[in-house]
C-alpha cells in the first residue's frame, strides 16, 4: 500500500477531532477571517466525522461552544483596544465598507446586535469588532457573546452530529465511500479558498504581491527581472505561482500513479460512490457532456469566438487560443500513448483510446480557465471571484460525468486538471508579457447563444467521437 494510500486511511482521534471544532469555531468568529473560511461547511464536516466515530456529543458542542466565544471575545478585544491600527490595515483598509455593513448593522440593533448577529452570516465576522470600536460595555458584550454561542453551537453542531450518526446505517454507504466524500469535499474546499481569497493576494492589490514588490526593489537580483516581468503593467505574480504549483502537483500525482500497480485505492473509493448513485438521469448527463468535450463538441464550441476574434483582427488572441488548444490536443494524445494506463471501461467509441491524463477535464479547465482569466483581467477586482467561481462550477460537472460513465478513474480527473492548469499558466504569462489591447466591447452573450446553437446541434444529431 502507497504511502497516499496509506494516508487515505487514517481518521482523527476523539480528541484531535474536538480540537479542530474549537478551532473552526474560532476561525469562523474571528475578526474578518469569518469572511474569508466557509466555516459552516467545515464545521458541519467535523461534526459529521465526530457523530460518525461516537465522539459524546455534549463535548462536541462544549467545543464549539468555547471556540465561539474565544473567536468573538478576540475580536471585541482588538476592536476595543486596537480601533486605529486596525482600520488602517489589510483587509479593512481595501474593504471599508465591511466596517460600514457591521457599524449600520449595530446602529440598528444597539446591544443586541451581537446576539443576533451571530447568526446573520454576511456581518457575524464584523460585529464583534465593530462592538469594540463603538465601546460596548465589556460585560453586555460577555453576556451576549455568552449567551448567543449557547445557541449558536448545538444549531451548527446537530446537523453534522446526527448526520455522522446515521448515515453509514440510513444510507447503507459501501465502504471507503466515506472516505471519497471527504477526499472530494477537501478538493471543493481547497479550491473556494485558492480562488476566493488566495487569488486576491496576488493580484496587483493583494498582500503577497504587495510584499514581493517591496521585496524586490530591496533586493539586485530580483529588481531586474522585476521590472522586466512589469512592462505589461501588472507582474503576473498569479500565473507564474500557478505555473509552479501545478507542474509540481503533476509531476508528483503522476508519479504516484504510474507507480501504482493498478487504480489507487482512493480511485477505488471513488467509483464505488459513483455506481452507488448511479441512475439514469445521472448517465444521460454524462454521454451528454461526453458529446460536449470531444473533439467535433470543443470545435463548434469555439467557432463563434474564432470567426469574432478574427473579424476584430486579434490574431494575437486567436494564436494564444490556438496554442492552447491545440497543445492540450497534443499534450492529452502523447501523454495517454506515453502512460498507456487502461480505462476502467472502454465503450465502442473509445476503443484504442486510454485513460490518463482525462481529455475532457484537461481540455475543459483550459477553455474555461483561460475565458475567465481574459474576462476577469477586464472587470472590475471585486467581481473576479465570480468569474473563477462560475468557470469551477462549469469544469466539476465535465470531470465528474467521466465517472459517471465509467471510462475513467478519479486520479485520471486530477492529472487531467493538473495538465490543463500547467497550460493555462503558460499561456497567460505568455499573453502578459506585453501590454495588449483590451478585447471588449465583446458581444458575449451573442457569441454565447451561437456556441449553445452549435453544440446543442452536435449533442442532438451527431454521436461522440
Amino acid at each position: 500500500m502507497s504511502l497516499a494510500d496509506t494516508l487515505y486511511q487514517l481518521s482523527l482521534s476523539p480528541v484531535m477531532l474536538l480540537l479542530v471544532v474549537l478551532l473552526i469555531s474560532l476561525a469562523e468568529s474571528l475578526a474578518l477571517v469569518g469572511l474569508l473560511v466557509p466555516g459552516v461547511v467545515l464545521i458541519t464536516a467535523a461534526a459529521s466525522l465526530a457523530g460518525h466515530q461516537s465522539v459524546d456529543l455534549p463535548w462536541v458542542m462544549l467545543a464549539a461552544f468555547i471556540g465561539a466565544i474565544i473567536g468573538d471575545g478576540i475580536s471585541f478585544r482588538l476592536g476595543y483596544h486596537h480601533r486605529e491600527q486596525i482600520t488602517q490595515r489589510w483587509p479593512l483598509s481595501a474593504h471599508p465598507e465591511w466596517l460600514g455593513r457591521g457599524a449600520r448593522f449595530f446602529e440598528r440593533y444597539g446591544l443586541y446586535s451581537v446576539f443576533i448577529g451571530r447568526f446573520v452570516g454576511p456581518v457575524r465576522p464584523v460585529i464583534p469588532l465593530v462592538a469594540g470600536m463603538m465601546r460596548m460595555p465589556p460585560r453586555s458584550f460577555l453576556w451576549a457573546n455568552v449567551s448567543s454561542a449557547l445557541l449558536w453551537a448545538p444549531a451548527y453542531v446537530l446537523p453534522g452530529y446526527l448526520l455522522g450518526r446515521t448515515w453509514q446505517d440510513h444510507l447503507d454507504l459501501p465502504p471507503g465511500i466515506k472516505t471519497a466524500l471527504v477526499i472530494m469535499a477537501v478538493i471543493v474546499v481547497t479550491l473556494a479558498v485558492v480562488f476566493s481569497w488566495g487569488r486576491a493576494q496576488v493580484g496587483r492589490h493583494g498582500r503577497i504581491y504587495l510584499a514581493i514588490a517591496r521585496l524586490a526593489r530591496r533586493v539586485p537580483l530580483m529588481r531586474r527581472p522585476w521590472l522586466a516581468m512589469s512592462q505589461s503593467g501588472e507582474v503576473p505574480i498569479a500565473s507564474l505561482l500557478l505555473f509552479i504549483v501545478a507542474l509540481t502537483s503533476l509531476s508528483g500525482w503522476t508519479l504516484l500513479v504510474v507507480h501504482h500497480d493498478g487504480p489507487l485505492m482512493i480511485d477505488l473509493y471513488v467509483q464505488r460512490l459513483f455506481i452507488w448513485i448511479e441512475n439514469d438521469i445521472f448517465i444521460s448527463a454524462g454521454l451528454v457532456f461526453a458529446k460536449i468535450g470531444d473533439k467535433l463538441g470543443i470545435a463548434v464550441l469555439l467557432l463563434p469566438w474564432a470567426v469574432w476574434m478574427m473579424s476584430r483582427k486579434r490574431f494575437d488572441a486567436l494564436a494564444h487560443w490556438g496554442a492552447a488548444v491545440g497543445g492540450i490536443a497534443l499534450l492529452n494524445t502523447y501523454g495517454k500513448a506515453y502512460f498507456g494506463r487502461a480505462r476502467p471501461d472502454t465503450p465502442d467509441y473509445l476503443t484504442g483510446s486510454l485513460s490518463y491524463p482525462s481529455a475532457h477535464t484537461s481540455t475543459s479547465v483550459v477553455m474555461l480557465g483561460l475565458l475567465a482569466a481574459f474576462i476577469a483581467s477586464e472587470i472590475p477586482r471585486k467581481q473576479r471571484a465570480w468569474v473563477y467561481w462560475t468557470a469551477i462550477m462549469l469544469a466539476v460537472p465535465m470531470a465528474l460525468s467521466r465517472l459517471v460513465i465509467g471510462v475513467h478513474w478519479f486520479s485520471d480527473l486530477v492529472g487531467g486538471a493538473l495538465l490543463g492548469l500547467v497550460l493555462c499558466a503558460l499561456v497567460r504569462l505568455s499573453w502578459q508579457r506585453y501590454p495588449r489591447k483590451p478585447l471588449r466591447p465583446c458581444p458575449w452573450q451573442l457569441l454565447g447563444l451561437a456556441s449553445l446553437a452549435l453544440v446543442s446541434t452536435r449533442v442532438l444529431f451527431f454521436p461522440p467521437v
